[in-house]
């Protein structure tokens, strides 16, 4: 198999380099991620300055870019070849529930729809993901790579992706893979407010909601019991059980 790796914690990200080793054993890898941390950048694309491929020394190449650019211009002309799966991480923490849709690692895989082939965005859950090393990432490169030597298997739509979770445990303590759904967040906690050097007031984003849906079948459920959450994605955004109720409503407009 030939593997498009990116993500949004930056080329040289341990994650990252995590997943190529494990992914290198068993397909052709190339890597195409931004020259720096793009996280909670969503499908943001670049269109005010032009992208800048760079090949770092160990091969990767470094975009000046969003996760995004990324896999677009890697699948728009930069390559001169088709993979046959893009795979976004692995994430330095969680994308569960309603972090999907701000995720710059579930966009970078979102971003490989127009193969028509199934992509994977991977994360790696823990309160201190962000300071681990490549060995605290290589548990979760081996779960994907279970994945894909199962990939002949799976039959899902077009435009369907796998958002997947793996809980920072060893990899002998995973329990397995669940299939679940998108949990939800409550509503985010306040912003963390700060005075700059010329005591002008400013604020800070990042503090998230604690889980408002975590019951049995989640992410976060699944991810809390020690198992890797697999959950199925689709580009879709159309509310279908929403139809008929506004058809009517416009009707009597």
């Amino acid at each position: 198999m030939k593997f498009l790796l990116s993500n949004d914690d930056g080329v040289h990200a341990p994650g990252l380099a995590a997943l190529a080793e494990a992914l290198a054993q068993i397909g052709a890898v190339t890597v195409v991620a931004p020259d720096s941390e793009r996280s909670a950048y969503s499908s943001a694309l670049t269109l005010d300055r032009p992208l800048r491929p760079v090949q770092e020394t160990n091969g990767f190449w470094s975009v000046n870019g969003t996760p995004a650019d990324c896999v677009h211009l890697a699948l728009n002309g930069f390559l001169d070849f088709e993979p046959d799966l893009v795979v976004s991480g692995i994430n330095a923490g969680a994308n569960l529930g309603d972090d999907t849709l701000y995720s710059g690692t579930v966009a970078a895989a979102l971003e490989g729809r127009f193969l028509g082939k199934t992509g994977i965005a991977v994360s790696l859950v823990g309160a201190h993901a962000r300071g681990l090393g490549i060995d605290s990432y290589r548990p979760a490169a081996a779960m994907v790579a279970r994945l894909i030597e199962g990939w002949h298997r799976l039959r899902l739509p077009h435009r369907t992706i796998l958002n997947v979770n793996v809980p920072d445990l060893p990899l002998e303590a995973l329990r397995g893979f669940q299939v679940t759904r998108l949990g939800h967040r409550s509503r985010a906690k306040d912003i963390l407010t700060v005075q700059d050097p010329r005591g002008r007031r400013a604020f800070w984003i990042g503090i998230v909601g604690d889980p408002a849906d975590a019951d049995e079948g989640t992410d976060f459920h699944a991810v809390g019991e020690g198992y890797v959450s697999v959950t199925p994605l689709q580009t879709d955004m159309t509310r279908h059980d929403a139809l008929q109720d506004v058809s009517r409503w416009l009707k009597d407009l």
